[in-house]
């Protein structure tokens, strides 16, 4: 699972807030414009983020595999027809190209995770979001981050688990049966030891957080934030 890694690279060292904005005005971009030259320059905007993080392409894809596995059935299913020939590969194709335009908000994201240490992250949504809303959501992805890694592992110790135990002889469907029902008691267990430790340490919704400062690169991923956030209109316009 892609998690915060240190390091000091160009994207470590810039504001969480800044990533954040230049996350939105990227993901506006690459879906809102529908063009392919577009999109192969966000693809290309995708990988310049990771270089930046120093993070490789191949891990990146390799870490979103499932996402980009389930992203690659939708052209399949929507190409499909209950009439002959039974399969439309214009829609097929048009879904495709729907969906590529996905993959290199991926990468950005990707980027993104390796590059910012959740406290920060926590402390980038609270000081931009004023109020109890702000506090809720950091609280929010600050415990989502933290707890998905370790459903993750718990999927992956309970699927060995029942393989070595002779599990491959079942069916499927018990083998996924048996590890969603696994998973969802293991996830449930973590849940309340998480809320009691969070009871233990007086949990505050508002405690002492890093402190955040734009410096010069900051100013400049905005300004390419807020460019790429108004490119579709310019675009428009320009056509």
């Amino acid at each position: 699972m892609l998690r915060y890694t240190p390091g000091q690279t160009l994207a470590h060292r810039l504001d969480p807030r800044s990533k954040l904005a230049f996350q939105f005005g990227f993901a506006i971009a690459a879906v809102t414009v529908i063009r392919p030259e577009w999109t192969l320059l966000m693809f290309g905007l995708g990988v310049l983020s990771l270089w930046a993080a120093g993070l490789s392409v191949h891990v990146a894809l390799r870490e979103y595999w499932i996402v980009l596995a389930t992203l690659a059935i939708v052209p399949v299913i929507a190409g499909i027809t209950l009439s002959f020939p039974f399969f439309d590969l214009d829609s097929a194709i048009g879904s495709a190209q729907a969906i590529s335009r996905v993959v290199p908000v991926l990468l950005v994201s990707a980027a993104f995770v390796y590059s910012t240490p959740v406290r920060d992250t926590r402390a980038a949504i609270q000081q931009t979001v004023p109020g109890k809303v702000g506090q809720l959501l950091g609280v929010a992805v600050s415990l989502t981050v933290r707890f998905i890694p370790l459903v993750r592992r718990d999927v992956l110790q309970v699927r060995e688990a029942i393989r070595a135990r002779g599990g491959d002889a079942r069916s499927v469907p018990d083998r996924a049966g048996r590890i969603a029902v696994l998973s969802a008691a293991r996830a449930l267990s973590r849940s309340e030891r998480l809320s009691l430790a969070l009871q233990a340490r007086c949990f505050a919704w508002n405690p002492t957080l890093p402190r955040l400062r734009l410096r010069f690169a900051d100013y400049v991923v905005l300004l390419s934030a807020l460019a790429l956030a108004l490119s579709p209109l310019a675009l428009r316009f320009l056509s």
